[in-house]
């Protein structure tokens, strides 16, 4: 995931998983990550608290410059791309004798897996890719549509069902209030600071709220804290979400090499951005423009890898393909799936009631059975009429 993701910390999770009765499991840091020379960057700064957490990392320009310019000693930062990364697993692949692979990944892992699907086509013997950042996805521009349609169904859920709707009602009007109050005055909130312990004052400005809600809303079953959290801070009780906002946001930093995903995205994304349309993509979203920004003005600073000329063009191997997608996910929503699954005729694509990355005993069933026949033909997907998303918390 990340870009900045390792793989290997997900390897106590699968030490007693399905796929050791008949599989090896190859796991591998992808340059950049984990242990593999992380390109670590520390953004900080002398007296940074809570607060840092409720800023935008890319908006520390200086500091990404520095961290640029520091780990330009001990690495081409050129060289941390995704075909170049594709190209590593091959050799891998070789070292370890093993003729095919059955490639998993997930968010950015599953860009990762297309690109090795292209470019070692017959190395691969199955792919399943989750919660899909395709080619086509230049991240960051689509952040803020995808939030907004995560939270949209969000909100609309819980309109719709009683006991939410009974103890959040009129939800959407609270929460275009609470943004038009935080766009003109951020609220000033006493919280404890998670590295310190001590009680700290913060200032939640309208992007720092919306990046953190964005964020937040990236798992299940935290998610369905949503409507709650929104109601306590129009309200006026902004504790208890800038308590999740810094947690979640907190934990996602800490697991990613934010060089490497500056390396990746410099390099992939944002020379493909056409800044005109940057405003017909992220008005009326509640996040707006900031982060695509603030990320696109970091990327100066940064050293620009080459890709090929065609890396832009859709993936489209004879490669059986599971594709995974959760229908409130806020960041790389159903619609992504559809657009990689048109591209290869193998593929099926699995839309199941969850936020960024799906599982249960559902989803784990019709993996293992497609794993088990190497393909999409006839495989049985009615498990996923019974799935339902976890209850909203109320209280």
């Amino acid at each position: 995931g990340g870009p900045g993701g390792a793989a290997t910390p997900v390897a106590a999770g699968l030490a007693n998983g399905w796929q050791r009765e008949h599989l090896d499991i190859l796991l591998v840091d992808q340059r950049g990550t984990g242990a593999s020379n992380p390109l670590m960057c520390d953004l900080s700064r002398p007296g940074d608290t809570a607060q840092a957490y409720l800023e935008g990392p890319f908006l520390r320009t200086a500091e990404i410059a520095a961290c640029a310019e520091q780990l330009s000693e001990i690495a081409d930062l050129r060289l941390y791309t995704t075909p170049v990364a594709a190209d590593d697993l091959n050799e891998i692949r070789e070292a370890l004798g093993y003729e095919f692979l059955n490639v998993n990944g997930g968010s950015y892992g599953s860009r990762a897996a297309l690109v090795y699907m292209r470019r070692h086509p017959e190395t691969v013997r199955t792919s399943i890719i989750s919660g899909i950042a395709p080619i086509k996805f230049t991240n960051p521009l689509y952040h803020s549509s995808e939030a907004q349609k995560a939270l949209e169904r969000t909100l609309a859920e819980c309109a719709a069902t009683p006991a939410c709707n009974a103890a959040f009602p009129d939800l959407r009007r609270k929460f275009n209030e609470l943004i038009v109050r935080l766009d003109r005055e951020p609220a000033q909130v006493e919280i404890r600071d998670p590295d310190t312990f001590r009680r700290t004052t913060v200032t939640l400005s309208r992007a720092g709220f919306a990046e953190a809600l964005r964020v937040f809303m990236y798992y299940m079953p935290r998610a369905r804290r949503v409507p709650l959290l929104i109601h306590r801070a129009w309200e006026g009780d902004f504790a208890p979400f800038v308590d999740a906002g810094v947690a979640s946001n907190r934990g996602i930093r800490g697991l990613l090499a934010v060089g490497m995903l500056m390396s990746v995205v410099c390099a992939e994304d944002v020379p493909r951005i056409d800044p005109g349309m940057i405003d017909a993509v992220t008005s009326d979203t509640f996040l707006g423009d900031e982060r695509v920004r603030s990320q696109m003005a970091a990327c100066e600073h940064w050293p620009r890898g080459d890709v090929p000329e065609t890396y832009g063009e859709p993936v489209d191997v004879d490669v059986p393909t599971l594709i995974l997608s959760g229908t409130v996910d806020p960041v790389t929503g159903p619609d992504w799936g559809d657009e990689v699954a048109s591209n290869l005729p193998r593929s099926v694509h699995v839309v199941v009631p969850g936020a960024h990355g799906v599982a249960g005993p559902c989803v784990q069933s019709i993996t293992e059975a497609f794993v088990e026949a190497g393909s999409v033909d006839g495989l049985d997907l009615s498990c996923t009429s019974d799935v339902e998303l976890p209850p909203f918390a109320l209280r």
